[in-house]
């Protein structure tokens, strides 16, 4: 009876949407470094933890009021609980180890055994509560018991849980377990130097030679300061067998230190650029709307700096490791990956965050291979594609890419208008460059400015010139050059105006 109620269960909670979204939530703000609140809830943490260890410092010398340790016992404890238990929540889903263990149980036509139901739960759960993590958090629950004194120095056990919230710690922690092997080695060569250099002190000083050494303790501690380059003084060999010891563990000592800086200096190198990754990643999941600029090229560039002085979010992508450090360097979001695969679009977010990618790379077949990847991902992402032959164009727009630009074609155009027009092509040329203060740029319709006719934003369009309307019909966004002056404006329309920055700034303020 009791083993059907917890299947019905299961199913239940398998098929509530509400309890996925609930689950989701906390999922999100416990481990999701791409949530936008986990950010404060670190802070919150981080705040808690510091308060603990600020209370248990007050301690030391005069006792607390009474406020500040109520705050300490039922607050912080009453946190800490609950973000443990919650962690342990959203470590696994019991859930579909009742269904998975009931759907193997009918398939084998044997009823279910509760007895190895539970186990199953209880050992998922086991393998988190051993975890370091979870055992950090367990230490630093203990102190707030007040009926065991002793516990409260476990209290500064709370401060190794910032490592969750502090991504920087964490990272260095990721770095040196990277290292493992390398570190070990190190460790234990250097437990194997102060073991035999322990004993040669006691052997050769230890018979009241020298009177700060008493026990094998005493020499084991004077190794281990000694290799470390430390050298208190408070033990110093008096015997020229116990002098030649402490400089041979002097060299020693220096080596392994230069040993131990080595192997981190080559460990961040390693790692650096997948750092700068993860944090560009971070960032991004903070933002609501990004363009995507994949290829880091003479076009790449200029095409990222046009975007940064419309103050749009960009992030730069490509494969070649030294563009994506130039892209860094030059203050840019970047990362190096290969646009072509699906999961760099993924991890950026594909489905609700990027609101355009530009394929501008300097190979036909990799901009079409990452704008068809795109496009298969999410039809709503606008994608515009750089290619130089024409047959390629054509596929790309049959495949539903938004823009195809030949970068060639236009230079040979516009090589014509300067051969035939040449006073025209320097106008024209210095409008695209923004000299004297002159551009093109679009202007999105208001609510304002719906239902109105052409004619009625003469008086606001002071000194622009309205080159045409881009409105959003069935083939997509079609321009409409020069409309009539009794064109009636909608909601979705787009203003393509020509005129001094000024003019055109005050006029998208207006037009809101």
């Amino acid at each position: 009876m009791i083993t059907r109620l917890l299947v019905r269960f299961a199913y239940f909670i398998s098929g509530s949407r509400r309890y996925g979204r609930i689950k989701g939530f906390f999922y999100d703000l416990l481990e999701n470094d791409r949530y936008p609140y986990k950010r404060w809830f670190d802070f919150f943490m981080i705040f808690i933890i510091l308060s603990s260890v600020f209370i248990l410092v007050i301690e030391v010398k005069e006792p607390v009021p009474q406020w500040l340790d109520d705050f300490d016992l039922y607050f912080v404890t009453s946190i800490f609980i609950s973000e443990y238990l919650l962690r342990m929540w959203v470590y696994s889903d019991v859930h579909k180890m009742v269904i998975r263990l009931y759907e193997e149980a009918q398939f084998l036509s044997q009823p279910l055994s509760l007895p190895r139901l539970f186990g199953v739960v209880l050992k998922d759960k086991w393998s988190y509560v051993t975890t370091p993590s979870a055992i950090i958090d367990l230490i630093a629950i203990l102190p707030s018991y007040r009926q065991i004194r002793v516990l409260r120095i476990l209290v500064l056990f709370r401060a190794f849980k910032m490592l969750r919230y502090a991504r920087s710690l964490s990272s260095f922690l990721f770095i040196l377990k990277s290292k493992k092997f390398e570190l070990v080695t190190l460790l234990t060569l250097t437990a194997f130097f102060v073991f035999i250099a322990g004993i040669m002190l006691y052997v050769f000083e230890g018979d009241n030679d020298n009177p700060n050494i008493h026990t094998l303790f005493d020499a084991f501690y004077w190794a281990l300061i000694t290799i470390s380059t430390v050298g208190y003084g408070d033990i110093s060999p008096v015997t020229p067998e116990g002098r030649v010891v402490s400089m041979l563990i002097i060299m020693t000592g220096i080596g392994l230190i230069s040993f131990l800086t080595s192997i981190i200096v080559s460990s961040f190198g390693e790692r650096l650029s997948e750092l700068r990754e993860d944090r560009v990643m971070q960032e991004v999941g903070k933002k609501s709307e990004i363009i995507v600029v994949c290829g880091f090229g003479i076009m790449g560039r200029k095409v990222a700096a046009g975007l940064e002085q419309e103050r749009s979010e960009l992030i730069v992508i490509d494969a070649d490791e030294a563009a994506a450090q130039r892209a860094h360097a030059m203050g840019y979001r970047s990362i190096c990956a290969d646009a072509t695969r699906s999961e760099v679009f993924e991890r950026i977010g594909v489905q609700e965050r990027i609101r355009e990618v530009l394929c501008l790379t300097s190979d036909d077949e990799q901009n079409a291979f990452i704008a068809i990847n795109v496009k298969s991902l999410n039809t709503a992402i606008r994608v515009t594609a750089r290619v130089s032959d024409r047959e390629i164009a054509d596929k790309l727009r049959y495949a539903g890419v938004d823009e195809v630009i030949l970068p060639e074609e236009l230079a040979a155009m516009m090589g014509a208008v300067y051969a035939g027009e040449p006073v025209a092509f320097e106008a024209v040329r210095s409008i695209v460059l923004r000299r004297e203060d002159e551009r093109i740029d679009e202007v999105a319709v208001g609510m304002r400015l719906v239902g109105k006719e052409l004619w009625e934003l003469r008086t606001a369009m002071h000194r622009l010139v309205l080159l045409g309307v881009v409105r959003n019909d069935e083939q997509g966004s079609v321009f409409h050059f020069n409309p009539d002056d009794d064109w009636p404006l909608e909601a979705s329309d787009k203003l393509i105006v020509l005129g001094h920055s000024s003019a055109v700034d005050h006029f998208k303020r207006k037009a809101q």
